[in-house]
């Protein structure tokens, strides 16, 4: 996790923008819902995630691969949502084989969404944490 930190550069230019952010979030709505009503869909609804150990979302059937993740520690932050965001199954089987359970790195999550861009990865994520139980 040390590492998450240095690969988010301070600066003026990647400042978090909530109000963008929810324009990104539009693109995720095919899936995800967000805020005190939302729902399950296809995703599981992200109103407090930031916090939340994957796969245990309320009433969401999860892949195998996700709560394998959840199961050995996986806890989302800000900084583990921008490296799940651009490759979501890359970044869980990656979470698996570095805490030694190579054998869990297997199949495939829901999320099939890649989010590239940084600055909407960032603003996406100011705008998530909005709805977040941490604070």
């Amino acid at each position: 996790m040390i590492a998450a930190a240095v690969a988010l550069p301070i600066g003026t230019a990647s400042a978090q923008d909530a109000t963008k952010g929810e324009q990104v979030f539009k693109q995720c709505m095919t899936c995800h819902r967000i805020g005190p009503d939302a729902k399950n869909l296809v995703g599981p609804a992200l109103t407090g995630i930031i916090g939340r150990q994957s796969g245990t979302a309320p009433g969401f059937a999860y892949s195998p691969l996700n709560k394998a993740a959840g199961e050995n520690g996986l806890v989302w932050t800000n900084e583990l949502i921008m490296q799940y965001l651009p490759d979501p199954n890359g970044f869980l089987k990656k979470f698996l084989t570095e805490k030694g359970k190579a054998d869990l790195a297997t199949g495939s999550t829901k999320m099939a969404f890649k989010l590239a861009d940084e600055q909407q990865r960032k603003d996406v994520i100011a705008y998530i944490d909005k709805f977040s139980d941490k604070k």
